[in-house]
């Protein structure tokens, strides 16, 4: 039966009422004006795929099911009488829509003809829908409404068996890690009672002396110098004491280490600083962004300055380079060239620093770059404009938030500070997952527009024989119900952060080795292991069971054994690949090509257009992708780039450029970042792989880093 217009009206009004409240902050009350605003008023989709709420006052809310928000953007159209489509009045279109979105499980498979909406991800907000299915590695998330009793109870159950069953989890690794240890421990006390050095087994026994004995001295120097300055006349030197203030670099920390997590202490020790900016993702997290910086040729900004902006990236309003603020700092032709770094899982950008003078990122800076470091959401300090810790949409995200919004907002506040037109991008294990994520042509394609070259570093696209060891394979067999029984709907396992906050640095620092060397199989045989406490103070961060599931669960990674392709996907390219290898050893054995029809339809042979193009039918970027650069880990149990290098050599990827690659047969996954020949193995690379593939306008502008004089632009690095 028809509705009248004002009856129909009404109804309309009230389905867009009761669905902006199942979509609020907090639960709808007229009497509340924290609650009028924080009403949801419509969802914004950042990607086809993507919808964030956007509330009353101005603020957004993160992730919710796809059809959900679409189902606000349409009740709202309806609602405010948009004017009629394809003839039809409002009464028969709405009435027309509603039976549709009744009868179906997914709002986002409405006809887009009668709904008059659109897929493309640049429509209009209230045009713009999610396709008609999502991909198979990325489910859809589960939806968390406004608090009420029954919330907050089903919130506190997961929270209350999560820590007993998660715990229970943690306890047995710790205890796993320790009684592998025992054969190790004997074998070192018999070595030491028969008077032999365990260290000399080491690969780099003789630099590790030679740097101790160095840093023994610099504690002395730094020691001495300090009382100096303490007791130095107030007409200035005092014989016999060295003034260091000359020096480009001069340490303004030093001493013995006191293994604590701050960044800037660490660059104070080589003569840097830090300074931390908040940036705000477009789904309302609040994640820290630090810059490094020689305190000799730059002074920090004000802390005002250094807030979170709003949540939109990209802005039109983005300053002009001559007038961006960084750049103001220093004189013309004596810029730095922007460049972010982004860290691996469970892990915060404090990894590129904790090697002195040898870490990636005080490397790079020192060579003459404007260095970034980008943290993911939550990490050591968990914030959302509007969320607390409890709610769990705090930490309702995976993988995709973390490289569609994180990565996005990091690479659009690092050009609106500096004014460069697009930066380059070093990343590390799921720094490098999160990055091909938001590239490929389904996520944010046009992110790549913002990248002059994408180094990745172990990068983790395929998964390694790890991902079959026992603990591994128990969190893939249970059901997502069990999952989040046993790790919760809120930060995996946040007892990691007690023991980070209530353990010294010796004790957490070893601990945390042995827990993570038995749970991902490396060593430390080629760090410093003078260094190694340090390296571990910056990990674990805080990151949300739901990414951990999508890791490690039974839908996504674990299972598929690929971040972009389902295991069907993968085997049959694998299949195709053999047999193109196996003809083309028939072909040049015999002199004559033994091809099938289907091969023959692929052009493999000549490998001519029609070839390539059918090899890359089910390529996973187009025309945006910016160049990349691959240090692959030969040793890496973790993931298999190995794999990931053949399916570019192979033409799966037509319009990827890999402007070099390497593997580095010894090392395993951490190496590339805390080797102790890392510099020498993959810094310089990545320091000259920046220069080469720079912006001409860039370089026009920017001071030449120390070692790339010779780089020439745009030629291919090749690489080992």
């Amino acid at each position: 039966m028809a509705l009248s217009s004002t009856n129909h009206e009404f109804y309309m009004a009230d389905l867009y009422t009761r669905q902006a409240a199942s979509l609020s902050l907090l639960p709808l009350d007229s009497n509340d004006p924290e609650a009028n605003a924080t009403k949801a008023v419509k969802a914004h989709f950042v990607t086809p795929r993507d919808p964030v709420i956007e509330t009353a006052n101005g603020a957004r809310l993160p992730a919710v099911p796809l059809a959900e928000a679409e189902k606000l953007n349409r009740f709202k159209d309806q609602a405010e009488h948009r004017p009629s489509r394809d003839g039809q009045s409002a009464i028969e279109r709405n009435t027309a829509d509603l039976a549709r979105l009744q009868n179906t499980d997914d709002g986002a498979s409405l006809d887009a003809q009668v709904t008059g909406q659109s897929i493309k991800a640049e429509a209009p907000l209230r045009t713009a829908i999610p396709p008609s299915k999502t991909h198979p590695l990325f489910p859809q998330l589960p939806l968390y409404g406004p608090p009420t009793m029954l919330r907050n109870l089903h919130s506190f159950s997961f929270q209350v068996s999560s820590a007993i069953l998660s715990l229970a989890f943690l306890g047995t690794i710790v205890l796993g890690s320790l009684f592998t240890s025992i054969p190790l421990l004997f074998e070192h006390l018999y070595l030491r009672l028969t008077f032999r050095d365990p260290g000399k087994r080491r690969p780099f026994y003789e630099e590790e002396k030679r740097r101790q004995r160095i840093r023994k001295d610099a504690t002395k120097a730094w020691e001495r110098n300090q009382r100096w300055r303490q007791n130095r006349p107030s007409d200035g030197h005092q014989h016999g004491e060295e003034d260091c203030s000359g020096e480009e670099y001069e340490p303004m920390e030093g001493g013995k280490d006191p293994l604590i997590c701050n960044v800037g202490y660490y660059a104070r020790r080589v003569g840097l600083d830090v300074e931390e900016f908040d940036v705000q993702t477009e789904d309302g997290f609040i994640i820290a962004l630090w810059h490094v910086y020689n305190p000799k040729d730059y002074t920090a900004v004000s802390s005002a300055h250094r807030t979170e902006d709003e949540p939109v990236v990209f802005s039109q309003d983005c300053p002009a380079y001559s007038s961006a603020t960084l750049c103001q700092q220093y004189p013309v032709g004596k810029q730095k060239y922007p460049v972010l770094l982004i860290h691996g899982l469970l892990q915060s950008a404090g990894a590129y620093c904790t090697n002195d003078d040898d870490s990636l990122a005080f490397y790079l800076a020192k060579s003459g770059y404007d260095v970034w470091l980008g943290n993911n959401r939550c990490g050591f300090d968990p914030k959302h404009q509007m969320l607390s810790y409890n709610d769990p949409r705090m930490w309702n995200w995976n993988i995709r938030q973390m490289g569609v919004m994180d990565l996005s907002a990091l690479i659009s506040r690092v050009l609106s500070e500096t004014g460069f037109s697009k930066l380059g991008l070093v990343c590390h294990s799921q720094g490098t997952t999160e990055t091909f994520v938001a590239l490929a042509k389904e996520q944010r394609p046009d992110l790549g527009n913002k990248i002059s070259v994408f180094c990745a570093l172990a990068p983790a696209v395929y998964a390694g024989p790890l991902i079959g060891k026992m603990y591994f394979k128990f969190m893939r067999i249970i059901s997502p119900g069990m999952f989040r029984l046993m790790f919760g709907i809120h930060a995996f396992i946040p007892f990691m952060m007690l023991m980070h906050r209530w353990l010294p640095g010796t004790i957490y620092g070893a601990l945390g080795y042995r827990v993570f060397s038995f749970l991902f199989n490396w060593t430390d045989a080629r760090w410093e292991r003078d260094l190694r406490n340090r390296m571990f103070q910056f990990a674990p961060v805080y990151v949300s069971a739901e990414s951990m599931r999508w890791w490690l669960g039974r839908e996504c990674f674990a299972s598929q054994k690929c971040i972009l392709a389902t295991r069907e996907e993968g085997n049959r390219e694998e299949a195709e690949d053999e047999e193109d290898e196996a003809g083309l050893e028939e072909y040049f054995d015999n002199g004559k090509a033994h091809e099938s029809e289907e091969r023959r339809e692929r052009g493999v042979e000549g490998e001519g257009s029609e070839g390539r193009e059918w090899r890359g039918r089910n390529a996973w970027y187009d025309k945006q992708v910016p160049p990349f650069a691959l240090w692959v880990a030969g040793n890496d149990e973790l993931v298999d780039g190995r794999r990931l290098l053949r399916r570019f050599e192979r033409g799966r990827e037509p319009c990827v450029r890999v402007v070099h690659q390497k593997i580095i047969d010894e090392y395993e996954h951490l190496d590339v970042i805390w080797a102790m020949d890392m510099i020498e193995k993959v810094g310089q690379e990545v320091k000259e792989v920046l220069w080469k593939t720079a912006l001409l306008e860039a370089r026009e502008v920017c001071r030449v880093p120390e070692g790339c004089e010779n780089v020439h632009f745009g030629v291919d690095p090749g690489g080992g």
